[in-house]
């Protein structure tokens, strides 16, 4: 029994398979993003989402073989890696796991945990790619000054652009009214109290703001648009950085697929494609993250399974 953990942005994602890659249960519990709410929060967590595919699987977790934990932020403080190391052995009853940062679960779901580049668009962005064992992240810094093509940076812009638009420095679109309902706002510098105060800065919260942009651009507001065609630009640059990091070769197509929320817009996809060109082979998806963190947590037992070995792919959450 391989155990898949993809810890995101705004929630955690957990996934047993067998030996055959049959998926055998799923579940989903709050976000163990600890830089918001405490390393404290992290354990409970893990363990309540492990009781519950276990009960669902009936197995016992002792019987779970090997497990991989996606864990968002994993590697950004160096103090933290061995606390986050050592936790799950409270859980599992022993050292047969490995943490990482989340952003492996995505390449190992998106691209079957083959050689290539994924990009991660959810609540923050991170790529991650693979070649020939060689290993290569970028981007992942962080809301305050990073993240770019994420939703949180997509809602933060659209924020800009709403109170830009208020006070005449922008044309007034769709966006706005849009805005003011999302956010319930009486008067429109209410949107500083609501963000600031009520939300406290939230970053999920934020980021979930990114919707309220989608659906402004699908309602024809150039600005929105352009955020979004900005937030493919972004994600696509960290794919041209990665190939040159990892040294694919001029003449192959690199392997390169996606993953997170923000994908789900035509905008930031189309934008995504178009900035990628023709030295890219772009694939869909194949497995949804946390399928992809069971499926690496068997190839680092030493039993590599394929994508087309999972059964039935199409679980979701």
């Amino acid at each position: 029994m391989f155990l898949g953990v993809d810890g995101g942005g705004t929630k955690t994602a957990f996934c047993l398979i067998d030996l055959h890659g049959r998926v055998l249960a799923e579940a989903r519990t709050a976000s163990v993003y600890y830089l918001n709410d405490g390393f404290e929060i992290v354990e409970p967590l893990l363990r309540q989402g492990i009781a519950e595919v276990c009960g669902i699987a009936g197995i016992g977790v002792q019987d779970i073989t090997y497990a991989f934990f996606g864990l968002p932020a994993y590697g950004e403080i160096s103090g933290d890696v061995p606390l986050l190391d050592a936790l799950p052995a409270k859980i599992l009853g022993g050292d047969h796991y490995r943490c990482g940062n989340d952003m492996i679960c995505g390449w190992a779901g998106s691209l079957g945990a083959v050689d290539g580049i994924n990009v991660v668009a959810g609540t923050g962005s991170i790529a991650y790619g693979e070649r020939l064992g060689r290993q290569w992240r970028g981007g992942g810094w962080g809301e305050l000054f990073g993240d770019e093509g994420s939703g949180y940076w997509v809602a933060i812009n659209g924020l800009n652009a709403f109170s830009r638009m208020v006070d005449g420095r922008l044309p007034v679109g769709p966006l706005v009214g849009e805005m003011r309902t999302a956010l319930g706002l009486t008067a429109d510098f209410d949107a500083i109290d609501v963000v600031m105060m009520r939300w406290n800065g939230d970053r999920g919260r934020i980021a979930s703001l990114s919707k309220i942009v989608v659906a402004a651009a699908d309602a024809g507001d150039a600005t929105a648009g352009e955020i979004l065609r900005q937030a493919g630009q972004e994600l696509a640059l960290l794919v041209n950085i990665g190939r040159e990091a990892l040294e694919f070769p001029a003449s192959q197509q690199v392997p390169v697929s996606y993953s997170g929320g923000m994908f789900g817009s035509a905008h930031v996809l189309t934008s995504f494609r178009e900035s990628l060109g023709h030295d890219f082979d772009l694939r869909e998806p194949l497995l949804e993250p946390h399928i992809g963190a069971a499926l690496h947590a068997a190839r680092l037992h030493g039993h590599p399974l394929r994508a087309e070995d999972i059964s039935p792919a199409t679980l979701s959450l």
